[in-house]
């Protein structure tokens, strides 16, 4: 356990020894209030059940020894089949909760045993807790007994009466919203829960509560929360989630030096739809030069055309044969095409959904087979206009939006396979489809086009799955240089491969 005995507070009678910390992360919600016919916890978001992002954090923090899951009744079979397949090594025991939260708080006080331990009860439903609430929270426990987490409020509170009447309005700087983990001493929540057993009206909503109410000279030290630690229980939280998962994401951990993105990419083979100019060139620019075999396929340099399964089957097989593996697919082809639905020609409407849609999902049934054999990725683009249908780019934004369902639907499908699917959300880049459409743009309005590669490829070097990912830059913002280092521009390999096996077509 990892522990900071700095924390400032009225001192215990005698020194806190725990002999380990354990998160207690209760699951036992039904999704009643969600018309799911599931339990919320099991809901996808992300890429993944959201008990599988709570416990994710839970296995990460240096602070938790142990994990005990309270699963709802009839569901521990899938609770054990997302830790198995998530490899979570510090869950010990997943059991059925209580009918009530009093009650599974029993049942879980009952499944630490004995000993002086440090407990986090959490709400699976909860699944963007920090690490450094985790902290925070464990920390305090050497100075206080128990421990909640809340925010402050910004709305004003009023307490009404049976007839929905104002009787009170209290003073808004002394409220706080709460929130979990809630934390406590083992000797501390036990005594509450042993005193509340004599109290026939005992009745509460949450652990904080019980030791307040029957342990009342026991200080409760409050710990600041965040806004992101929402719970998902109604419909709109689902959404709310998802597009919070996606602002992370969009910071998702780059690697810190030139030497370690070497060491990542090193013997990993990407193949790139779409990699003649643009977006596409620079990543095959860029993961050239940390030392990763890239294939580049378009239609003007190598002839091959996204939406007919044989020529991405060609593709694909160059690489393989020249690698003996794929690791990553990148689809970044794709075309703009500005006008008016009803004015459209057939042939237009064609093109643009034959390479914009039908391209990425015939690229992604020919490529799982190879991302099974390296629990690789498929990287999908889209545009801001996947949000909000615009008008003269009705198809260009269908089809965009069309890649985000799919992203997601992917992740989900092939999660078992351990295949990982993501979609770049890049704003305004400067790259030539761009020009074509809109001409001359001031240089300092748009991302650049090695920015968004770099973004691409720290995606691509993380665990994230189901993702789509916003690349911005912050107004006012200079585009950064791409680090680079000198290095080969392309591996013989894939010089040989693309030169004996693919005819070159037309030049851009």
């Amino acid at each position: 356990m990892t522990h900071d005995q700095t924390a400032a507070g009225p001192a215990g009678p005698s020194p806190w020894r725990p002999t380990r910390t354990v998160a207690v992360v209760l699951a036992g919600g039904t999704g009643a209030r969600l018309g799911l016919g599931i339990p919320k916890q099991l809901l996808k978001i992300a890429g993944k059940p959201i008990i599988e992002h709570t416990l994710a954090v839970f296995e990460a923090a240096p602070e938790i020894d142990e994990i005990i899951v309270l699963m709802a009744a009839g569901h521990v079979p899938d609770a054990e089949r997302i830790v198995a397949g998530a490899g979570f090594r510090k869950v010990s025991r997943i059991i059925e909760g209580g009918e009530t939260r009093n009650d599974t708080t029993r049942i879980a006080l009952d499944a630490l045993g004995e000993g002086d331990v440090n407990v986090l009860f959490h709400d699976a439903v909860r699944p963007l807790v920090s690490a450094r609430i985790v902290r925070e929270c464990v920390n305090a426990l050497w100075t206080y007994a128990a421990v909640d987490v809340a925010i402050p409020s910004a709305d004003t509170i009023i307490q009404v009466d049976e007839d929905d009447c104002i009787v009170d309005i209290p003073v808004r700087a002394t409220l706080r919203r709460g929130q979990t983990p809630q934390a406590f001493r083992s000797g501390t929540i036990r005594e509450a829960y042993r005193r509340a057993e004599g109290d026939p009206d005992f009745a509460a909503t949450d652990d904080c509560g019980v030791v307040l109410r029957y342990l009342p000279g026991t200080p409760i030290k409050v710990i600041d929360g965040s806004d992101e630690n929402i719970k998902v229980t109604h419909p709109v939280d689902v959404h709310l989630a998802d597009k919070l998962f996606q602002l992370a994401a969009a910071q998702a951990p780059r690697v810190s030096d030139h030497r370690s993105y070497t060491e990542e990419l090193a013997g990993r083979t990407v193949v790139v739809f779409g990699g003649s100019y643009g977006i596409g060139h620079e990543l095959t620019e860029l993961a050239r030069r940390y030392g990763a075999q890239v294939f580049p396929f378009s239609r003007t340099t190598t002839g091959t055309h996204v939406e007919r399964a044989e020529d991405v089957a060609a593709a694909l097989r160059t690489a393989f044969e020249a690698t003996g593996r794929i690791d990553h697919v990148v689809v970044t082809a794709g075309i703009l095409e500005r006008g008016a639905l009803a004015e459209m020609d057939e042939e237009t409407m064609d093109r643009l959904l034959q390479v914009n849609f039908v391209g990425p999902v015939t690229i992604a049934r020919q490529a799982l087979p190879h991302l099974q054999q390296t629990k690789g990725q498929l990287l999908l683009y889209t545009s801001s206009s996947y949000t909000r249908g615009r008008a003269r780019y009705a198809l260009y934004s269908a089809t965009k939006a069309a890649l985000v369902n799919l992203t997601q639907a992917l992740a989900d499908e092939w999660a078992e396979f351990g295949v990982r699917v993501n979609c770049v959300n890049p704003e305004r880049t400067a790259t030539p489809m761009r020009t074509r459409a809109f001409g001359e743009e001031p240089e300092h309005t748009l991302l650049s086009a090695e920015a968004v590669a770099q973004a691409s490829l720290d995606v691509l070097l993380s665990d994230l799955t189901g993702q789509v990912i916003d690349v911005r830059r912050a107004p006012g913002e200079q585009v950064a240089a791409v680090p680079t280092q000198p290095g080969p521009h392309r591996s013989d390999a894939a010089d040989l491969a693309l030169s004996q096996r693919l005819p070159a077509g037309p030049q851009a």
